[in-house]
């Protein structure tokens, strides 16, 4: 299957993961932390792009990163690429110093900056590669703190959130940090959205995304529609997968498919499966017993 196209939307925010290829590291020392904090400081910059949060661990990257009118691909181009030639022409290798492509999620900020926040950061803490959050070098929680200089790390908005008055921002950003650590950082793939899981956010954020053109699919079965259907037709659930030929079963099935397909549960063909039936037939008795 065809990986979906991105989602490019200006001023959106995206986590962005980069791993090593093959998950082998992409970090030999810490002048190699270094050399990518100069390149990512120097493309956000050019392509007017904003990085929110980052944390560099020993095989992959996390960039929680707000998107300009240059598309995200064309950010993460430019610092893999320029990354890894410099690594490379250390080493004097060739090939694939990063998989070949990045993963990100479009992120619903009002919702789930505070939760990317934390995630990113308390990455080194939870792959037990450090004790507390203080002691990892290579992340931008002490920019958040205040006690490292970084310019080309944007802190504002998301302190903001906690509270208009920074020094009172900061605190609580320690308090939110200091909180977490012990509770593990669960992974928030399973708030992704059902209907595009390319996006971590409500059905609301992703229909303003996409457009009033987008409907979300349905949270039902096509169980459940067997029920409403014996509920609304007057029919039980033997008459309707029955395989032989019932007058009343028929505007159900169609009613089944009817509805499968418009609320995006399940296609047709699955359904006429179910059915014992053939795609063509059902699609038939959709076409005679269109209306519900």
């Amino acid at each position: 299957m065809p990986r979906r196209p991105r989602i490019h939307v200006p001023g959106a925010f995206y986590h962005v993961t980069l791993r090593g290829n093959h998950r082998q590291d992409i970090f030999f020392c810490d002048d190699d932390r270094r050399l990518l904090n100069t390149i990512v400081a120097e493309v956000v910059d050019r392509l007017g792009a904003r990085v929110h949060a980052y944390c560099w661990m020993t095989n992959h990257v996390h960039l929680l990163l707000q998107a300009s009118d240059a598309p995200l691909w064309r950010v993460m181009l430019r610092i893999a690429s320029r990354y890894a030639r410099q690594v490379q022409r250390r080493f004097r290798t060739t090939g694939h110093l990063f998989e070949r492509r990045y993963h990100a999620v479009l992120v619903d900020a009002d919702e789930y900056l505070l939760t990317l926040l934390r995630y990113i950061h308390l990455n080194p803490v939870d792959a037990r590669m450090v004790a507390t959050i203080d002691e990892y070098a290579w992340s931008s929680h002490h920019a958040y703190l205040g006690a490292r200089i970084e310019p080309w790390v944007t802190t504002a908005f998301a302190l903001s959130m906690l509270h208009r008055d920074r020094e009172r921002a900061i605190t609580l950003y320690r308090q939110l940090m200091d909180d977490s650590v012990g509770q593990g950082v669960a992974p928030y793939t399973d708030e992704l959205n059902p209907n595009d899981r390319r996006v971590l956010g409500g059905d609301t954020f992703v229909a303003s995304i996409h457009g009033l053109s987008w409907t979300p699919k349905s949270r039902k079965t096509v169980e459940q529609l067997i029920d409403e259907a014996c509920e609304q037709f007057t029919v039980t659930r033997q008459q309707l997968l029955a395989t032989d030929r019932c007058r009343l079963a028929a505007p159900a099935r169609a009613w089944v498919a009817n509805q499968a397909a418009a609320l995006q549960i399940a296609s047709i063909a699955s359904v006429a499966k179910l059915f014992g039936r053939d795609e063509s037939t059902v699609r038939k008795s959709m076409a005679r017993y269109s209306k519900p």
